[in-house]
């Protein structure tokens, strides 16, 4: 009869099923607010409105885990505003985000690489500020520097969870040596195996998690590489698939999405970046054979909608932030000498598109410079103009390469451009250019640097003529050196020819921020466009 009873206790006890549910956001870039700071207009994203669904998840499950994947203090005017006046000793003021975090009572926050844009004061007071870890284990302290916790380790209704945090380790590609001084970075795949070890045996993890700012290096769906992809920076397909004892990765830093996808048996998850979905997976174990076993891993992406309504008390903790931003924003930077007009910026040279050329041509020190006009809603009055309106002129947060080219690149590069336009009919254009629906407005670059017209009657292919450079014409193998943007590097839109090339130099800041920068210097744009390039129309 006691064993019987005995037998009985043991299979309660040894019967159990939990589901652990973990919410992640990832890649916030300081969005608070559901706003966008460059047009002024409402936005589906931010830790606002993320609240909200945060708020639902846990009414649905209390124990609900909240993790954070990083680039986090740096992004959106509101964040940018503050950690300026912190690296100019301005302000007093806690970091925004840390204080918003902290009221949606985040476990752990993985440590980005645009984490250290502002270098270690700001790095320093920001981690201050938060009542959370900020994880990476592969980041390691040397000297004086503050170490980074390799993992945390949570229990849920009895189940250990072992977060362990990974950083992209190509942060000194990006930034200066003076922004991570006292820091080592090591790869991704070791430390994940070095800790996964640690916390399977050491620390008796039940379940556990990478909670990763690197992403896939390669299409899920294929495993086909991506082109130009730099060795290490995004390592979990290797994690993944090396790496045993691991039962998730959570992971971003790519901006691109993914939920119920794995690899290996590991299952992924990256939510919409600037705070667009909040990410859920729910990992279900139980104890029938005496020890925890995961018996299912589901995942799904939660949306920001429209009608999501913003919490009051994290837009109250960012109103400060939010004011002052919207104040420099405001704040006059430069002049324009006449009317500008971006309505036409695809259809003749501009001053507009000249105003980023000149940028680009300056920072990439290159002779050739390729942009595209990405808001031809674009309307800028003769007299001062703002920090905002200046902004708006380059909405991406594309970042900025020198690289190593020739002639033939530039040619080939154009001739991809002027796929853009459609031929004229039998009867004629009318004074205005044609397009070719097949090709997105934003992938038209122009080019400065070189002169030349583009000639919608030639085939495809054959459209650039009269390319001169320095008022000669343009010999293919001359050697130049290019400004070009991170995406048409990496060979988007056709622009194939860039991807590969030597990397002469790259921004470790947007080309928006540059923009700003210079024009705060110089004080007045290009009065009127150098009419390098035109369009024949017959």
């Amino acid at each position: 009869m006691h064993k019987l009873l005995l037998a009985l206790a043991i299979a309660t006890l040894h019967g159990r099923t939990v589901t652990i549910r973990v919410l992640v956001t990832t890649d916030l870039h300081g969005n608070i607010y559901p706003y966008d700071y460059f047009t002024a207009a409402p936005a589906n994203r931010g830790l606002a409105k993320i609240a909200t669904l945060i708020e639902a998840e846990r009414r649905e499950d209390p124990r609900a885990l909240l993790i954070d994947c990083g680039d986090t203090i740096q992004g959106t005017p509101l964040e940018a505003t503050h950690q300026l006046a912190v690296s100019a000793g301005k302000t007093n003021r806690q970091d925004p985000m840390m204080l918003a975090m902290n009221v949606l009572r985040f476990d752990a926050m993985t440590m980005g690489n645009h984490e250290l844009n502002f270098g270690l004061r700001n790095l320093n007071a920001a981690r201050a500020t938060a009542k959370f870890p900020w994880l990476s284990a592969n980041t390691r302290a040397e000297a004086d520097a503050k170490p980074f916790a390799p993992y945390v380790i949570k229990v849920v209704d009895g189940v250990r969870v072992a977060i362990i945090g990974i950083t992209t380790p190509s942060i000194p590609l990006w930034e200066k040596p003076e922004n991570y001084k006292g820091y080592k970075f090591i790869g991704g795949e070791a430390a994940s195996r070095e800790y996964v070890k640690i916390v399977r045996e050491k620390e008796r993890a039940d379940v556990v998690l990478i909670a990763s700012h690197a992403g896939l290096d390669r299409d899920i769906r294929t495993g086909k590489t991506f082109p130009n992809v730099t060795p290490g920076e995004n390592m979990v397909w290797d994690i993944a698939e090396r790496v045993g004892g691991i039962d998730a990765v959570v992971y971003g830093h790519t901006h691109r999405t993914i939920v119920n996808q794995s690899i290996n048996g590991v299952a992924l998850l990256q939510p919409m970046n600037w705070g667009g979905s909040l990410g859920r997976l729910d990992i279900t174990v139980d104890d029938a054979d005496g020890a925890w076993k995961v018996t299912s891993k589901k995942g799904m992406l939660i949306p920001v909608r429209a009608e999501t309504a913003a919490d009051e008390k994290i837009l109250a903790i960012a109103k400060p932030y939010h004011d002052a931003a919207e104040k420099e924003l405001a704040t006059p930077v430069a002049e324009s000498p006449v009317d500008m007009d971006g309505a036409v910026a695809r259809d003749v040279d501009t001053a507009l598109i000249d105003s980023i050329q000149e940028v680009q041509l300056h920072y990439a020190k290159a002779d050739v410079s390729f942009a595209a006009a990405f808001n031809l809603n674009m309307r800028i009055r003769k007299g001062p103009m703002t920090v905002r309106e200046l902004a708006a002129l380059y909405v991406f947060e594309n970042e900025l390469y020198a690289i190593e080219g020739d002639g033939k690149m530039v040619k080939d590069a154009l001739e991809n451009a002027a796929r853009y336009y459609a031929p004229c009919p039998s009867e004629g254009c009318n004074g205005k250019p044609r397009t070719n629906p097949a090709v997105i407005g934003f992938n038209y670059d122009m080019a400065q640097g070189v002169e030349y017209a583009i000639d919608p009657a030639k085939p495809e292919g054959q459209r650039i003529v009269d390319l001169k450079y320095k008022g000669a014409p343009l010999a293919m193998d001359q050697k130049l050196r290019i400004a070009v943007n991170n995406y048409r590097y990496a060979g988007s839109a056709g622009y194939g020819m860039f991807t590969g090339s030597k990397i002469l130099w790259q921004s470790n800041t947007p080309i928006r921020d540059l923009m700003l920068e210079y024009y705060t210097r110089k004080k007045t744009l290009p009065a009127k466009a150098d009419g390098n390039w035109r369009v024949v129309l017959r």
